[in-house]
């Protein structure tokens, strides 16, 4: 056992700079895998004739499932080695990728994105977790996470462009094929330089809180996705809550009643870690609400080809490669509250910039949103990684990590959901109340599919006035667009207020007197 608490077994930390290597391209390619996937939304939506609700699916069926599964995938690696935790996803997600490939409609496809998110699952906390336990110097285990966020920023700024050009050349398949050399890479480098590590007492599994994360976060993701389409009052959509909000209940009750619960919810007693988890949260779902919405923005009313989107948010990718690797020396010297203060209102700043933009406007309106929302997710994610992982004791790390990047997840999730959702509902009544004549609204609905089948932004050159049409369809996705950066702008003013006084010094003192034992 060493001195950080895990039972360490294998090759050793003769190199943790190659170990920390092989963990960050694991996540690597689970971060490109997101950004890649937005790039080829449109294209997708043309070959298997997807509808808005279908796209959402693409993408809330993998984060779904990575965010329900990973407390689990945390705490087992904690029982049986994290080593071996990683490396079995790592197989599974290169499997996953090269099945999305090769899928030959929506349906199996989306199976397939599962499938990834069950890899991804299994990778990333014990990643994290690896990196917790083997850098235990404060100082340096704070660069490290800097360098982790860093790496999100180089699979932003290098999946847009690589997915265009991919998408342009060859196809959207190709998209997936980017993962499997890299997994192999990860695969060899944890074999030989990652130690295996495991919790001195790991915690024993918690099925019925498993089934019940799974039973709420999938039936509140279902309702938010399809209530645009089967109506917010149906039958249908108001049970999906009624049975989300009872499986919280249930969820909680359990987990408050079990000796080692999946969720500890005693580590929320600590204003830091609950801030750092909230803020996580509401800062990934401004993330990929922005990456779900823009893509669709630039492509769809813009008229910008796969490539030139993907060039396009190449600022706000940039600014996040370059500026979050310096965020995580800036949290060794200075602590977190500057930092995650300063990125709400950063966030908050570039969506308001983006409600400024026009179909007409000039570009360098979208590029200064983008920069500032760069600077935003540059600054808030180191911090929130170590604030949440380094308030805990070091046997916890797992546990911790996990929360911390379920916290991510749940925000991604419901980034897609919502901002989809709302620009769904707001499409279908901004088409009605703009449409110049009964035959051009029933027209450009039918366009919509607001009879139930979801979402097309494309006008069929068939439609009687289909050029009014389309305009119509542009103008009212840039106004549904904007109501989903006003709610982004929110979000960031509130990640700025949580973390002005989840981290004060008197956050911290209650956090050191309630701070769970090994």
């Amino acid at each position: 056992m060493t001195a950080t608490g895990a039972d360490v077994s294998g090759p050793g930390t003769r190199s943790p700079g190659l170990m920390l290597a092989g963990c960050c391209l694991a996540f690597f390619i689970v971060s490109l895998d997101a950004t890649i996937v937005n790039v080829a939304l449109p294209t997708m939506q043309t070959d298997l004739r997807a509808s808005v609700s279908g796209l959402q699916w693409i993408i809330d069926s993998y984060t779904l499932v990575f965010a329900g599964l990973l407390l689990l995938a945390g705490s087992t690696g904690d029982r049986i080695g994290r080593r071996c935790l990683f490396q079995t996803g790592l197989v599974v997600f290169a499997v996953g990728s090269l099945a999305c490939s090769l899928a030959p409609d929506l349906g199996t496809l989306i199976a397939f994105r599962m499938l990834q998110a069950v890899g991804g699952a299994m990778m990333q906390p014990n990643a994290l977790s690896t990196i917790a336990n083997v850098i235990t110097d404060p100082t340096k285990r704070a660069h490290a996470f800097g360098i982790w966020a860093g790496v999100f920023g180089a699979a932003a700024a290098s999946g847009p462009v690589i997915g265009g050009v991919l998408v342009a050349t060859i196809g959207w398949r190709a998209i997936f094929w980017v993962n499997l050399p890299v997994a192999a890479v990860a695969f060899v480098l944890a074999a030989r330089y990652a130690p295996e590590t495991r919790a001195p007492r790991p915690r024993r599994p918690d099925p019925p809180g498993q089934v019940l994360l799974m039973v709420t976060l999938g039936a509140l993701t279902w309702a938010i996705i399809e209530g645009p389409a089967r109506g917010w009052t149906s039958m249908e959509i108001v049970s999906l809550f009624a049975v989300a909000l009872v499986s919280l209940a249930a969820f909680v009750a359990v987990e408050l009643h079990r000796d080692e619960p999946l969720l500890e919810l005693r580590f929320f007693r600590s204003p830091p870690f609950t801030g750092a988890t909230s803020m996580a949260t509401l800062a990934f779902a401004i993330l990929a609400g922005f990456l779900f919405l823009n893509t669709l923005y630039l492509q769809e009313v813009r008229g910008d080809s796969a490539l030139m989107a993907g060039v396009a948010t190449l600022p706000v990718a940039v600014v996040i490669a370059t500026a979050a690797p310096f965020t995580g020396r800036i949290v060794a010297r200075r602590g977190s509250r500057m930092l995650m203060t300063a990125a709400g209102l950063f966030l908050g700043g570039g969506a308001l910039v983006l409600t400024q933009d026009r179909v007409a406007s000039s570009y360098l309106i979208l590029a200064a949103g983008y920069v500032l929302l760069g600077i935003g997710f540059a600054l808030i994610n180191p911090p929130i990684t170590n604030t949440a992982v380094g308030g805990m004791p070091t046997a916890q790390a797992g546990v911790a990590a996990a929360i911390a990047t379920s916290s991510r997840q749940l925000g991604n999730v419901l980034g897609v959901a919502i901002i989809g959702s709302v620009v769904t509902s707001q499409l279908h009544h901004s088409v009605g109340q703009r449409a110049d004549s009964t035959r051009l609204a029933a027209s450009t609905r039918a366009a919509l599919g607001h009879a139930g089948t979801g979402t097309s932004l494309r006008v069929p050159s068939s439609l009687p006035r289909a050029a009014q049409a389309d305009q119509i369809l542009r103008e009212a996705f840039t106004t549904a667009s904007h109501t989903g950066w006003d709610l982004a702008a929110i979000a960031g003013l509130a990640i700025a207020a949580i973390a002005w006084h989840t981290t004060s010094t008197r956050a911290r003192a209650i956090a050191a007197a309630t701070r769970p034992e090994a």
